[in-house]
C-alpha cells in the first residue's frame, strides 16, 4: 500500500514538473526572466488586438498584451486606448568597444528611439499585434495624464500609412471622373459605330485604287526594265564595235599623228623663215623694202602719166614734146 502511494505521489510530482516545464518553455510566462510592464497609447482603431496578442521586435517575440482599456479626455474631447504590455528589456544588450555586454532598461531603449506600431498579424483571421522597432526620426509623443507606467511612443505602421493615404484620396472626385470618362468612351464608341462603316468602305476603295496603281506601276517598271536591258545591250554592242574599230584604225591613227607632227615641224620652220625675212636687219627685208620703194615710184609715175593722158589724150598718139 505504501508503494502505491509513493508511486502515485511520484506520478503527481512528475506531472506538475512537466506542466511547469511546458509553461516555462512554451507558454507566455517568463518565470526565470525579468519582465516589465509598459503602456502604449493608441488614438486610432485597435481592431484585431486582444489580450495575449504578441509583442514583437522585428518578428522576434519579446512580450505580450496584458490589458486594453479606454480613456476619455474631457478637456480635448478625445478618446484614447491605453494598451498595457509586458516586455523583457533585458533581452536587448549593448556591446561596447571593450566587448562588455551591458543590459539596457526600457527607458534607455525609448531614448534610443524605440517606437511601437499596430500591425496586422494575419490577413485571414484579422488578428493584430504590437511591433517594436527603433525609429529615432519618429517624434516621441507621450501622454503623461493617461499613462500610469512607462509609455512607449507610437508611430504609424505601413498599413496605417496606406490607410491614411487612401482616406485622403478624393474618391468621390475619382469616381465622378471615372464615370465621366466612361460616358465619353460610350459616346466615342457610338460615334465610331456610326462613322466606321463609311470609313471602312472608303479605306477598302482606297486600297483597291492603291492596288491598281501598284499593279500599273509594276507593269511600267517591268516594261522599263526590258527597255533598259535592250538599251544596255545596244550600248554594250556599240562599245564592243568601237573597241574593234579603234583597234583596226590604230595603225592609221599612228601614221596620221606622225604626218601631223611633221607638218607642225615644217610650219614651225616656215614661221622661223618668215621671222628671219621680216627682221629689220635681214638682206631679204632690205631687198623687199627697195622693191617696194621702186614699185611705189613706178606707181606714182603711172599715176602722173594717167593724169596727163586724161588731160591730153593726144599724148598717147604723139607723145610728149620736148
Amino acid at each position: 500500500m505504501a508503494n502505491k502511494e509513493t508511486a502515485v505521489g511520484a506520478f503527481v510530482i512528475g506531472g506538475v514538473a512537466l506542466g511547469m516545464a511546458a509553461l516555462v518553455f512554451f507558454g507566455n510566462f517568463n518565470i526565470f526572466s525579468s519582465t516589465k510592464q509598459a503602456v502604449v497609447v493608441f488614438q486610432g482603431s485597435t481592431s484585431g488586438l486582444s489580450i495575449g496578442a504578441p509583442v514583437t521586435f522585428r518578428g522576434v517575440r519579446v512580450g505580450a498584451v496584458d490589458g486594453i482599456s479606454i480613456t476619455y479626455d474631457a478637456r480635448t474631447h478625445g478618446a484614447y486606448i491605453p494598451v498595457t504590455i509586458e516586455v523583457q528589456p533585458g533581452r536587448v544588450t549593448l556591446t561596447g568597444e571593450d566587448h562588455r555586454r551591458t543590459a539596457l532598461t526600457l527607458r534607455d531603449l525609448i531614448d534610443h528611439g524605440l517606437r511601437a506600431s499596430l500591425n496586422l498579424q494575419s490577413f485571414v483571421t484579422g488578428q493584430a499585434e504590437i511591433d517594436l522597432d527603433f525609429d529615432p526620426a519618429s517624434p516621441a509623443v507621450l501622454h503623461p495624464d493617461i499613462a500610469t507606467r512607462t509609455e512607449i511612443p507610437t508611430r504609424q505602421s505601413a498599413i496605417q500609412k496606406v490607410q491614411e493615404t487612401l482616406s485622403q484620396l478624393p474618391l468621390k472626385d475619382l469616381a465622378d471622373n471615372a464615370q465621366a470618362a466612361l460616358q465619353s468612351i460610350r459616346q466615342l464608341a457610338e460615334r465610331l459605330d456610326g462613322d466606321l462603316p463609311p470609313l471602312v468602305d472608303s479605306v477598302r476603295e482606297t486600297s483597291d485604287h492603291s492596288r491598281a496603281a501598284v499593279d500599273t506601276a509594276t507593269r511600267a517598271i517591268d516594261d522599263l526594265q526590258r527597255r533598259l536591258d535592250t538599251t544596255l545591250g545596244s550600248i554594250d554592242t556599240l562599245a564592243t564595235t568601237g573597241t574593234r574599230q579603234l583597234d583596226a584604225r590604230g595603225a592609221d591613227l599612228h601614221v596620221l599623228l606622225g604626218n601631223a607632227n611633221d607638218t607642225v615641224i615644217q610650219a614651225r620652220q616656215s614661221l622661223a623663215g618668215l621671222r628671219d625675212m621680216t627682221s629689220p636687219r635681214s638682206a631679204d627685208r632690205a631687198n623687199i623694202d627697195s622693191t617696194l620703194r621702186d614699185l611705189s615710184a613706178a606707181a606714182a609715175a603711172l599715176r602722173g602719166f594717167a593724169s596727163d593722158v586724161e588731160r591730153n589724150p593726144q599724148l598717147l598718139l604723139m607723145g610728149r614734146r620736148p
